[in-house]
């Protein structure tokens, strides 16, 4: 597989206009990006735009700070299917995980995931490696397992930090080989995504997308 096809094209600045989604979406056509990831209100033109190509649709669901409530998280992820993305990457209640309410993160998760695989999409779960301990990441990992998470995220890219080696590392050693890892957050070079991927990532968020490819982009391993 090649770096470009584990690649979420992102743009999720706040001021992110109409037209630059509209080329965010043409440079993922042509390069082969996994996915784009999009502001909720830009869901439907990118799936529009992306009609017919192999390039996923996704979105932010309680971002970035994760502390909505339940039910407000699940009616986004509703609007967000409806609108036509596959793919939603979902912070968790970090205030909740920190207070010991874990029975609260994991339901709120499992009810996404299950309205993902209702509609055959995918749950990323956001779950912002750069406020926790160590431990509280291999707890927010178990909470996604129980929760069936297609995938663990490391970061909103709007923390104090973005991904890291190290957390990738811990994670892919908590995780089962079926749950997939998605490393975001600072990573500018081709260098560092080697590095993550390297490390057990299996996607890559960025917003610098097309400064890790090459014009020949080689095979990653596996």
């Amino acid at each position: 597989m090649t770096l470009a096809a584990r690649i979420d094209h992102t743009l999720l600045r706040p001021d992110a206009t109409e037209a630059q989604i509209t080329q965010l979406c043409a440079e993922a056509a042509a390069h082969g990006f996994a996915s784009v990831c999009v502001p909720p209100c830009y869901v439907a033109l990118a799936a529009e735009k992306l009609a017919g190509t192999d390039v996923a649709v996704c979105t932010v669901i309680g971002f970035p700070l994760g502390y909505a409530a339940s039910s407000v998280k699940f009616k986004e992820a509703e609007v967000a299917l409806y609108d036509g993305a596959t793919e939603l990457d979902m912070v968790i209640n970090i205030s909740a995980l920190k207070s010991g309410r874990t029975e609260v993160v994991q339901a709120e998760i499992l009810d996404i995931a299950d309205l993902c695989h209702v509609h055959q999409s995918q749950l990323k779960v956001i779950i912002e490696t750069a406020l926790l301990t160590e431990a509280e990441i291999e707890l927010a990992c178990q909470l996604c397992v129980a929760g069936e998470a297609d995938f663990v995220k490391t970061s909103t890219g709007f923390a104090s930090r973005g991904a890291s080696v190290a957390d990738v590392e811990l994670m892919r050693r908590v995780l089962p080989e079926t749950i997939r890892i998605k490393a975001a957050g600072g990573i500018r070079t081709r260098e560092a995504a080697l590095a993550l991927v390297a490390a057990g990532a299996d996607r890559i968020g960025s917003s610098n997308s097309l400064a890790l490819i090459t014009s020949t982009d080689e095979p990653t391993a596996a």
